[in-house]
């Protein structure tokens, strides 16, 4: 299903998540002139992915994705980005082998650019990455095609497509409460496995486009493009070039190009923040607030228990536990803080997620009369 483009503007790139049918406005490509894996390997610093693939993913043929797709026909496309564009596919559930539309299972197919240099680079830490880690919050990579100036990537197909998607396209079923509390909780999960590992990642360019969710809603991390191994020993971070998307990075990495699992906690701060609000981390499409982002207009709200609720979309009703969105507005307000020493790693978010939810602090209660009006106090009208 399709989604609309993100709003926020790109710091220096912004990556290209599609299998799930988001589409964005194709960037203009570089050049790409070699074909083979091997000489493909990025030589700046910027990347530190090993080439090799995981024998666990398939190796498709060009032809064997012509035929799942149909040849790629029109129809069958179900997102479009800078890196390139994304198909919807029929594979046998145990061979793999290509099958007719509406037999064995769909799968979506990312088609790189041939002339994009930087789509390679992202093709590469894909599959890289998810071909290395597999988790429940994490989206399966299947398999890929490496023909020629040819790649390609075979996913799992989310059937709800992004969290963007949710929350913010017009004429979409608000989300409830508790759907919202169990995406927050599926994010941080995946967050907290990937700085949990031996050699932690840092995902980089956390975002609602970038959070896939299955039939039942499960949230799964997707697009590993810009994904990054984190600093080891007594490193306390690794330098890049600032790529990622404007209203998600943590402002340390914005200003110094420093690089840290904590990072990614800030990105997440600004994901709840949304999942509390219905707003986008920035909205530019409002005369007077176009330099305002989400985390500016929130922070004083945040910190005030008697404020806080005045922030809540207004699409839930009131139909949500106001213990449940202090506490969570508390949490985001933590992840949010602007050095990076003070906010909790992700393991630590993940756990007071999880006992606020077992401790029903966020479940349900009815509206009470008074509770909601169309409009917050802060006199901005909720989409």
């Amino acid at each position: 299903m399709g989604n609309t483009c993100a709003k926020g503007k790109p710091i220096a790139h912004v990556s290209s998540s599609n299998f799930s049918g988001n589409k964005r406005p194709a960037s203009k490509p570089r050049q790409d002139s070699n074909s083979s894996l091997q000489n493909h390997a990025p030589k700046t610093s910027e990347s530190n992915v090993p080439v090799s693939i995981s024998s666990s993913l398939k190796s498709f043929s060009l032809n064997d994705l012509k035929e799942a797709t149909k040849h790629f026909r029109k129809e069958n496309l179900i997102g479009e980005g800078g890196f390139g564009r994304v198909f919807k596919g029929w594979i046998d559930e145990n061979t793999y082998a290509p099958t007719r539309p509406g037999t064995g299972i769909v799968v979506a197919i990312k088609n790189l650019k041939p002339e994009s240099f930087q789509g390679h680079n992202e093709w590469l830490a894909e599959v890289s990455y998810l071909g290395q880690h597999q988790h429940d919050n994490l989206v399966k990579l299947i398999g890929y095609c490496l023909e020629g100036k040819n790649r390609l990537l075979v996913y799992e197909f989310m059937q709800k497509g992004s969290l963007e998607n949710h929350l913010f396209r017009k004429g979409v079923q608000p989300m409830a409460w508790v759907t919202r509390v169990n995406i927050a909780i599926g994010v941080a999960r995946g967050l907290a496995f990937l700085h949990s590992l031996d050699q932690n990642v840092i995902f980089r360019d956390l975002k609602a486009s970038n959070i896939l969710l299955d039939s039942d809603f499960n949230a799964k991390l997707s697009d590993f493009g810009l994904a990054r191994d984190g600093p080891t020993g007594d490193n306390t971070h690794v330098s890049t070039r600032v790529i990622g998307t404007q209203g998600y990075a943590a402002p340390e990495y914005v200003a110094t190009g420093h690089l840290a699992p904590r990072s990614d906690v800030y990105s997440f701060g600004v994901v709840l923040l949304e999942l509390l609000t219905g707003r986008r981390a920035v909205e530019d499409d409002r005369p007077g607030f176009s330099d305002e982002t989400l985390v500016d207009w929130a922070k004083p709200f945040l910190s005030d228990n008697r404020r806080v609720l005045r922030i809540m979309d207004t699409r839930l009703g009131g139909q949500y536990s106001k213990k449940g969105a202090m506490a969570a507005a508390a949490l985001a307000l933590q992840c949010l803080n602007t050095d990076p020493k003070f906010r909790p790693p992700m393991v630590e978010v993940l756990a007071a997620l999880e006992v606020l939810n077992s401790s029903n602090s966020f479940s349900r209660t009815p509206p009470r009369p008074e509770s909601h009006a169309t409009k917050n106090s802060a006199g901005h009208s909720q989409k």
